[in-house]
């Protein structure tokens, strides 16, 4: 009896098994479970999310899990040498570590901000408020701004320095 009842579980867990391997979900691209805003904070260039979900769309299907897997391409070749890391990559492409302040006017007065404000600025970019608020002592009329650089491509508004930054993201 027990043989025979190891014999089944044996048999029950293979064909189990066999069957998961065979219905496989289909791969869905990031630009599907995405929204359009989330895809704009992120900041990715068109390639890119095409090399990420080949990229995905490969370790899914159990083709991306190789040891040895081939060396991507530099994401730019027209980016000088000089501009290169040891790996060959345009260190442009490090979102983040190089980006640098922007410095430039607002378009108009302001007052404060809150979630969803939208900023103008004199150089034509556009930056929307995601997180922060704050009311300001008094309104400013096109005041001088920077706009700083964070981490992983996170960026914040600075208006009067010593004073809480607005964390945006460009819309234009």
């Amino acid at each position: 009896m027990k043989c025979s009842f190891l014999s089944l579980a044996l048999m029950l867990a293979l064909t189990t098994l066999s069957s998961h391997a065979g219905a496989q979900t289909p791969y869905v691209s990031i630009e599907q479970r995405l929204t359009p805003e989330q895809l704009r904070s992120v900041g990715l260039t068109d390639e890119q999310l095409d090399t990420l979900n080949r990229m995905l769309r490969e370790a899914q299907d159990g083709q991306g899990v190789a040891v040895a897997a081939p060396a991507a391409p530099p994401m730019s070749n027209n980016a000088p040498a000089a501009n290169r890391n040891e790996r060959g990559r345009d260190e442009g492409s490090l979102i983040g570590f190089n980006d640098k302040p922007i410095q430039s006017r607002l378009k108009g007065p302001i007052s404060g901000w809150e979630p969803g404000t939208v900023f103008e600025l004199e150089n034509g970019q556009q930056w929307k408020v995601l997180k922060g608020a704050l009311k300001l002592p008094k309104t400013l009329d096109a005041p001088e701004i920077v706009v700083v650089p964070g981490v992983a491509g996170r960026w914040f508004l600075q208006v009067i320095e010593g004073m809480p930054k607005a964390r945006v993201y460009r819309i234009d």
